[in-house]
């Protein structure tokens, strides 16, 4: 059994940054195609950004269009953490981030065929 574990988060000013972490343990880590969602109150979860596994080497990124340009996601396998950094925040960032972990090869940007989810971790960006 895989288990997340998000942190990072917090309270920022808009045109700040964070950076989220997320832990990963209990399974093969970088065999595992890695993202973010997002969700903010009474709205669905959306994409955010994914990573895929190319063994010991990273992976090809992918971002949601509202992201794109702002946020970098990364991974350490090594570590068996991936990373969400966040740059030039709006307010409209604000809501929960969840890490997820898909045992596919394949990369999607849809919750639903990701296996194993962390609790959360809230962002809050204020103008």
């Amino acid at each position: 059994q895989v288990q997340l574990v998000e942190s990072g988060g917090g309270l920022v000013q808009a045109g700040g940054s964070l950076r989220l972490s997320c832990a990963a343990s209990g399974g093969t880590f970088s065999r595992y195609v890695m993202g973010w969602f997002r969700q903010a109150p009474g709205k669905e979860r959306e994409f955010v950004a994914a990573i895929s596994w190319t063994g010991w080497s990273g992976g090809s990124t992918y971002y949601g269009n509202s992201v794109k340009g702002r946020f970098t996601i990364s991974r350490d396998n090594a570590q068996n953490t991936v990373y969400l950094q966040m740059n030039s925040l709006k307010p409209e960032d604000t809501a929960v981030y969840y890490c997820a972990a898909d045992r596919s090869t394949v990369v999607v940007t849809t919750a639903g065929p990701y296996d194993y989810w962390g609790q959360g971790t809230q962002v809050t960006v204020s103008s």
